[in-house]
């Protein structure tokens, strides 16, 4: 083993890691598992999901995107005009 001033990270095979490492085995067909790749692709999956919000944040969105189709979004008219004829769209304080 090399030595490093990294962290270094134990996992121990709970119940839920064991069969999504299993699942994951599977589909690998006898390939080994690449650890590293595997908290990369998981930490950023996860800090992405903390940055939409979580599943509150989901339904906010699913329930607003239906509100738009159904065109029952309530809108002040003269505010929308006053962004569009003032060119406010697009720029920052």
């Amino acid at each position: 083993m090399m030595p490093t001033k990294l962290p270094r990270h134990t996992i121990t095979e709970t119940l839920p890691v064991r069969e999504a490492l299993h699942e994951l085995r599977a589909e690998l067909d006898e390939e080994r598992i690449d650890f590293t790749e595997l908290v990369v692709i998981g930490a950023r999956a996860k800090a992405r999901q903390l940055r939409e919000g979580g599943p509150a944040a989901q339904q906010a969105r699913e329930r607003l995107a239906a509100m738009i189709r159904a065109g029952s979004v309530p809108v002040e008219l003269a505010a929308a005009d006053d962004v569009k004829r003032l060119g406010l769209l697009g720029q920052s304080e």
